[in-house]
């Protein structure tokens, strides 16, 4: 049994290209099993759902498509990517539900497909969902509005990893307008989500009109003060992207601080548990969060990047006892009929939605960490 051997590997470099390589037949599983599904939480069963396109988590499964065209030139990844950002472009035709999530649906679709192939639709449309977000900043609170109907002062901290999407597009276009939004928005992270521990707010509320301050909201956490594991993830590898886009080192101390909270309350298997503070820090009974571990994992080796050899070391080796662990205990390796790789992910434990299942963000993200360790160069976010 694949998992068995790998359990008794003490570092993921040990078994790394064996991973890779075992990779590469569970995607292609994965590519007969979901067919032209868009995955988002596999429970039990192990059968991915299939949401709605303009879903914020329609881009996920295309990106680790692209990622393995990427790393490995074959022919049948690139051909079941290629039509995705048509397919979620399509949902802008009617009414639809897009907001401040449009990076997580044009970076891993539109935006690598042009970076890789050069098509031009894929960098119209890239260009099409930049000028959509910059459209969301409120400029009396420097911030990017999230979702719609009336949280018209909402921002969360979720957004962090949508800003790289506005710093392609400044690149791209030469145009400094859409870094101005993102750093404006940055810098918000900075001020009023990530607290002086390191730990992270998920949801601030501002006066829309003022742009005053108004509070935190628990949102996905399990309170307002509390230190939801994905939001920290989401915080770790969105200020660190800022960085590499800016070189302003604001942004990378804020990504090392957030890491270093994140790490200190790991358990001894190095995945997070679902909320830092639930219940009242007695975790021993809670659900752990392997989306939340696998964007960590990768957004630490996007700091170690930034750093000298030496000090990344500590990012760099947390990342891979993140990964080893997810290996080992975390994946369907050995379960061929089931749709994802990762399963122990958690949603939303507030509203009790998706405990204890597979998400397909954790999947992405374990891939796109993965790949890095390879030597992928290419970055999504």
């Amino acid at each position: 049994m694949v998992q068995e051997k790998w359990l008794q590997a003490s570092k993921l470099s040990d078994i790394l290209p064996e991973v890779w390589e075992a990779l590469q037949p569970k995607v292609d599983r994965m590519i007969e099993q979901l067919k032209d599904k868009s995955p988002h939480v596999a429970k039990a069963d192990g059968k991915y759902d299939n949401m709605i396109l303009d879903w914020w988590t329609s881009a996920f499964w295309p990106g680790i498509l692209w990622i393995m065209y990427d790393m490995t030139g074959k022919e049948h990844y690139r051909e079941a990517a290629w039509d995705w950002d048509e397919r979620i472009e399509l949902c802008t035709l009617r009414d639809n539900r897009f907001h401040h999530d449009v990076g997580f649906q044009y970076l891993p679709t539109a935006i690598i497909k042009h970076k890789i192939t050069g098509d031009k639709d894929g960098r119209r449309r890239g260009l099409q969902a930049a000028n959509f977000l910059a459209g969301r900043f409120n400029m009396a609170g420097n911030f990017l509005r999230a979702w719609n109907d009336d949280k018209t002062g909402w921002a969360i901290v979720d957004s962090s990893m949508n800003l790289s999407i506005l710093f392609w597009a400044a690149e791209e276009l030469k145009d400094p307008r859409f870094k101005h939004v993102g750093k404006a928005h940055a810098n918000t992270v900075l001020s009023r989500f990530i607290r002086e521990d390191g730990s992270v707010n998920h949801i601030i509320e501002f006066d829309p009109e003022s742009g005053e301050y108004l509070g935190s909201l628990g949102g996905q956490g399990a309170g307002p003060d509390s230190s939801w594991s994905r939001g920290q993830s989401w915080a770790l590898h969105g200020m660190a992207n800022v960085y590499r886009y800016t070189g302003d080192i604001r942004y990378l101390q804020a990504a090392r601080r957030v890491a270093h909270y994140f790490l200190a309350c790991l358990p001894d298997d190095y995945v997070a548990h679902w909320d830092f503070r639930a219940n009242g820090g007695d975790l021993a009974s809670e659900e752990r969060d392997t989306s939340a571990a696998a964007c960590a994992a990768s957004g630490l080796l996007e700091i170690a990047a930034a750093l000298p050899e030496a000090e990344g070391r500590l990012y760099r080796d947390a990342a891979e006892r993140m990964l080893l662990s997810l290996t080992q205990h975390y994946g369907t390796w050995d379960r061929p009929e089931h749709e994802a790789i990762l399963v122990e992910g958690t949603g939303h434990k507030p509203a009790g939605q998706n405990i204890n299942v597979s998400l397909i963000y954790g999947d992405y993200y374990y891939v796109e960490a993965l790949a890095k360790l390879m030597g992928w160069q290419r970055r999504i976010f």
